[in-house]
């Protein structure tokens, strides 16, 4: 299986190591990355070939992994628009609904369907995430058996049976449990306040 990732940020790095660590091949994996610095870290550290701009290589993938920020997202896709094959399409942009990367994917075409659409969550950058999953009813069990190998590598996966549940994900397990550090750093303040040094409060 032949992935391509569309940007090279944290999470597309923890993914590629994840997958790197579970046996995907190094050689099957190709990264479009802007930033030179952010390129060659890449190639280094994984042995992935990492290049500035989508080229025939890069194209002829069997996955395009969109992992470029939601506002960037239009612009990223503009070069590609209407020329997919029939790649699986993974989104881990949130908040961009399926029915908008289909318009921008399929530019003057009939829009684009074989999409899924994923939430992982900040634990997945060390390896323990939990990532929610929604596909396109055009993509068939294969596509979604390769979607979850992919987002696996970084923790487990749970499917939505709609898309409007993917909200749910990110109330849940994305921005939620910030609420939870944020309350137990403001006990370790309080512990601090009350007179327990730093190392202290943080054991309490």
């Amino acid at each position: 299986m032949k992935i391509t990732f569309l940007g090279g940020g944290n999470m597309a790095v923890a993914l590629i190591g994840g997958m790197v660590e579970r046996g995907f091949a190094a050689a099957d994996i190709q990264v479009i990355e802007l930033g030179a610095e952010a390129r060659a870290s890449l190639s280094q550290r994984f042995g992935v070939r990492a290049v500035e701009a989508m080229d025939a290589a890069a194209l002829g993938c069997d996955v395009l992994v969109l992992a470029v920020k939601p506002q960037q997202m239009k612009a990223a896709l503009a070069p590609i628009a209407g020329r997919l094959g029939g790649q699986l399409v993974i989104s881990i942009a949130a908040g961009l609904r399926l029915a908008d990367l289909g318009r921008w994917l399929g530019g003057a075409g009939a829009p684009y369907t074989r999409l899924v659409r994923c939430m992982p969550n900040t634990p997945a950058l060390i390896g323990a995430g939990v990532t929610g999953l929604f596909a396109d009813p055009s993509v068939d069990a294969a596509g979604r058996d390769a979607a979850q190998r992919i987002l696996a590598a970084v923790g487990s996966t749970v499917w939505a049976e709609t898309e409007a549940q993917m909200d749910a994900v990110t109330a849940i397990s994305g921005s939620g449990p910030a609420y939870v550090f944020h309350f137990i750093e403001a006990l370790e303040a309080a512990g601090r306040a009350l007179g327990f040094d730093e190392a202290g409060a943080r054991r309490l």
